[in-house]
């Protein structure tokens, strides 16, 4: 959430403070159950390291966080240096597809919306995976959500002890889904339990710009970008259903 998670990297080191990236815990691994979900990849001389998670929702569109975007351009790796697997786990045997990264130009220019999200277009379309679907113009004010549950998938950190704060974390770069409870909406964003203490898990280090289904459907009505620090109660994520969401998205794809 409040770091970088790049591994080994040092070339990155520097972005160690520079943004809040996150990784499930409590959670399952995940397989086939969410193919549409992928990590973005950075190749350096170590091999292919997993840096931040998103989501397919066009053949070439892949949703992710503008902070994620814009600590590769800090870093100095070009927009078009960034690779995309779908792998359930990322190794040197999982298929990477090339693609261009486009951080949302208003990124951390307002206070009560931070427009974090950003895209990867990829240079070819995707094959064999159906993308996910973005939610229609505030979908998310209209539902009755005191009892609405959340799905989150990503890649990164792992938490399963709820007692030993960062010494349970574990890096390890497989996708994982956990279940949510819902607690607060504001105007940006969308805020979700992760206390397992009431039967919901959440994210962790290495897993910004993940998706938050609604429920057991594909729409992904918000991403992960924050909560408290040990990973254990909130849950703080970007929604996609706004109007400064949907008009950065729809610069790249067809909105519902």
């Amino acid at each position: 959430m409040h770091r970088l998670r790049l591994a080994a990297l040092a070339a990155l080191a520097v972005l160690a403070v520079a943004a809040p990236v996150q990784a499930i815990t409590f959670g399952q691994l995940d397989g086939d159950l969410h193919p549409n979900v992928g990590s973005m990849v950075v190749i350096t001389p170590d091999g292919n390291e997993s840096f931040c998670t998103g989501t397919l929702v066009s053949p070439t569109v892949f949703v992710t966080a503008s902070h994620c975007t814009i600590a590769l351009e800090q870093a100095g790796i070009p927009a078009h240096d960034i690779w995309v697997t779908f792998s359930p786990v990322v190794d040197e045997a999982s298929v990477l597809l090339r693609g261009t990264y486009h951080t949302n130009p208003l990124y951390g220019h307002d206070q009560s919306d931070p427009h974090d999200v950003a895209v990867v277009v990829l240079d070819a379309p995707v094959v064999g995976i159906a993308p996910a679907h973005l939610p229609t113009a505030g979908l998310l004010d209209e539902l009755r959500l005191r009892d609405q549950r959340f799905v989150a998938v990503g890649y990164g950190t792992v938490r399963d002890d709820k007692t030993k704060g960062f010494a349970t974390f574990v890096w390890d770069p497989q996708r994982r889904w956990v279940d949510q409870g819902f607690r607060s909406l504001t105007k940006a964003w969308l805020n979700l339990s992760m206390n397992p203490s009431t039967g919901s898990g959440g994210t962790c280090y290495g897993d910004s710009g993940g998706p938050h289904f609604l429920g057991t459907t594909d729409i992904v009505v918000a991403i992960t970008v924050t909560g408290d620090a040990p990973c254990r109660a909130t849950d703080v994520d970007y929604r996609l259903d706004t109007g400064p969401a949907r008009d950065f998205l729809g610069e790249f794809v067809d909105l519902p």
